[in-house]
């Protein structure tokens, strides 16, 4: 019997990047003989520790320096970097052992953004996996995986028909505008529940506001990542900016409307595989992403995702519904 390799993931960060890992360690585990331990920013520890792909998760708490010496204690057999930055080549070059490392792709995408020609033409999904292809691993193409704590319950009816709003983004010129939100909910007769961070608490009560119904409940800032898991998986809709909810949303089988302004699909970070309908709603003043992460916009200080149609946003929601 061959030996088991001991092999250690490392991406630190944020939620959606570390989602879309998912499916790499899935077929590393199943396809070669090895145990996988993966290191992330402590904050995103919880999304990864009820993952049965693997045998342990390392939580960074920013003191690099300590992180690599109970490293080295851990033996590993090989390194798998899908952050790529100063961080995990420091780990790498401590650690001395044999590594694989994601390509940014940094060229290619400059070339989108700023001249709009397009060399990427993949998911960043299919990015890790070219990082691994010499360890013989090959892409199983069953989807990303989300693994909910079984003891996440809410203080909400999940037996009711509900549509659920991701209202959250990094930086305002990737959300949707409050009026745009509340347009559409007005239009509907299903339930809405808002999700977000802390950051989104304000906005959400903003909505809820100007709501005519009073089956719209913000629980923007009052839940973990595994409790909104829970409540989009038993929802009929995700409606979501691009944000790391989406691809939580991918997850399970329900469908999802997307929302893209500053970023686009084309930068590789699109649903992957979606598990039921998934539908891009990309506003129409460019057909190229503004800014990597979307914050900047080249056509609106607030960004130009807020142009999309609402009538355009609502006539999906019906046709999915």
């Amino acid at each position: 019997m061959s030996k088991k390799l001991k092999i250690l993931v490392i991406r630190f960060s944020s939620i959606g990047d570390i989602i879309l890992t998912t499916p790499v360690i899935r077929c590393i585990k199943q396809q070669i003989n090895a145990e996988i331990d993966y290191l992330t920013k402590k904050e995103y520890v919880g999304l990864l520790n009820t993952n049965p792909n693997i045998k342990k998760t390392v939580a960074f708490n920013y003191n690099l320096s300590q992180i690599i010496e109970s490293l080295k204690e851990e033996r590993y057999d090989i390194i798998i970097d899908l952050q790529n930055n100063l961080r995990s080549s420091r780990i790498k070059w401590n650690l001395k052992v044999k590594s694989y490392t994601v390509s940014k792709q940094t060229i290619k995408r400059q070339l989108l953004i700023y001249f709009g020609i397009n060399l990427l033409k993949n998911h960043v999904v299919d990015r890790y996996f070219k990082t691994v292809e010499k360890l013989n691993i090959h892409n199983d193409n069953n989807g990303l995986d989300y693994f909910i704590d079984s003891t996440s319950k809410i203080n909400y009816n999940i037996n009711q028909d509900y549509v659920a709003w991701s209202i959250g983004g990094n930086y305002v010129q990737k959300r949707l505008s409050v009026k745009q939100i509340q347009t559409v909910i007005n239009r509907l007769d299903l339930p809405v529940i808002l999700l977000g961070g802390n950051n989104e608490r304000v906005i959400g009560d903003e909505i809820v506001s100007k709501i005519k119904s009073n089956d719209v409940v913000n629980f923007c800032g009052r839940l973990s990542i595994d409790e909104s898991a829970y409540l989009i998986k038993h929802s009929q809709l995700l409606l979501t900016n691009d944000t790391g909810m989406m691809h939580i949303g991918t997850c399970f089988d329900i469908p999802l409307i997307s929302f893209w302004g500053c970023t686009k699909p084309s930068l590789g970070f699109s649903p992957y595989i979606a598990k039921n309908t998934s539908i891009e709603l990309l506003s129409k003043q460019s057909q190229y992403p503004c800014s990597r992460h979307g914050s900047s916009c080249k056509f609106s200080k607030e960004g130009c995702v807020k142009t999309i149609s609402t009538q355009e946003i609502y006539d999906n929601v019906i046709a999915l519904l």
